[in-house]
């Protein structure tokens, strides 16, 4: 190696061994309760610092020099995109020093108030939402886990089937379940709830409106679970099928006591993710007049004008759900999973 090369090698092994350093004195000084508080009152003031252009804070430190940061051109944004940056970059530094139980509820607490910070800058009737909030919540919420549960409960049981025949070596079976397939996912689930509300009239069956919404759901989902559960199913080695004939086993037992147990750890996580969909896509049946969330938040928004206050609302209350239920998939999840477990 050259001189010249040897330069640039020394300077970037001093400045990894600085870094280095002082992320050793870092983790040292936060060991004491003290520097730890110190720590987590810089973050917040740092925090403060990013979403606090337009206020008293930030703003007010660079509007001597170019004016309103947000509103001062080339130069003002790039001050700003330059404040933002090196605060952002203090924040995650100082938190990668925090203790490890504590990183992760402060990255969590601060993109929450992020978001916060981002409604509150609309200027909402908090008034509204607490006097509304019972109401959407305890109809329009408990409607939507309702249509949710029974669709997914439906879904799973079309599922299992449709897998079963799309494996399966009777020509007429493996036709029906892939026609099935194909057609309802090839829809869009706005225009299958039309079709069972609006199309079934047309030949003598009257739908009421909560159970069109839950049949265009189950229906629905329960295409593309099919092939979540097909998947699943022949995930399962065939050395354990082979295995369990050897002992004399019947075929109906092998499936129930042997492979569908070990095909439920491939198959969990992505129905959990397709749960938390379906209890999204359940706002499409308020266009048939289900008294869901989503059309709770229209319509009670509607009376007073109050459009934002009502939608910001129900999609914290789905978040909520969503929280909710990911928290019951991982524990279905750590049940299918002790087998793997060390």
């Amino acid at each position: 190696m050259s001189e010249r090369d040897a330069v640039p090698a020394r300077a970037r092994k001093s400045l990894l061994n600085i870094l280095g350093t002082a992320f050793e004195n870092g983790f040292a000084w936060l060991e004491g309760r003290r520097n730890q508080r110190i720590a987590l009152a810089v973050i917040g003031v740092v925090f403060f610092m990013i979403t606090d252009l337009r206020g008293t804070g930030v703003g007010e430190l660079l509007r001597p020099a170019i004016g309103d940061p947000m509103e001062s051109g080339l130069w003002g944004l790039f001050a700003t995109a330059v404040v933002m940056t090196v605060a952002i970059a203090i924040n995650v530094f100082l938190i990668t020093l925090c203790p490890g139980r504590l990183q992760l509820p402060l990255v969590w607490l601060e993109l929450f108030l992020l978001f916060l910070t981002f409604f509150y800058s609309f200027d909402l009737s908090y008034e509204f939402i607490a006097k509304k909030i019972g109401f959407l919540v305890g109809r329009g919420a408990f409607t939507t886990i309702y249509i949710s549960l029974v669709s997914i409960a439906i879904a799973c049981v079309i599922a299992l089937f449709a897998a079963l025949a799309r494996m399966s070596r009777n020509p007429f079976a493996f036709g029906v379940s892939t026609f099935y397939i194909s057609f309802f996912r090839g829809l869009p689930l706005l225009m299958q709830i039309y079709l069972i509300y609006i199309g079934l009239p047309q030949l003598g069956f009257v739908v009421d409106p909560v159970p069109a919404g839950i049949a265009a759901l189950s229906i629905c989902y329960g295409a593309y679970l099919a092939e979540i559960f097909r998947a699943g199913i022949q995930g399962v080695p065939r050395g354990q099928r082979e295995a369990a004939m050897a002992l004399g086993l019947r075929g109906g037992i092998i499936f129930r006591k042997i492979v569908m147990p070990q095909a439920m750890k491939l198959i969990v996580p992505p129905t959990g993710n397709q749960f938390i969909a379906m209890l999204k896509d359940s706002s499409l049946v308020s266009v048939v007049g289900v008294w869901e969330l989503t059309f709770l938040a229209k319509t009670q928004g509607r009376s007073e004008f109050k459009h934002m206050e009502m939608l910001i609302t129900a999609a914290l209350v789905y978040w909520a759900l969503s929280i909710c239920f990911e928290m019951i998939q991982a524990r279905i999840e750590r049940h299918y999973g002790k087998a793997d477990a060390r």
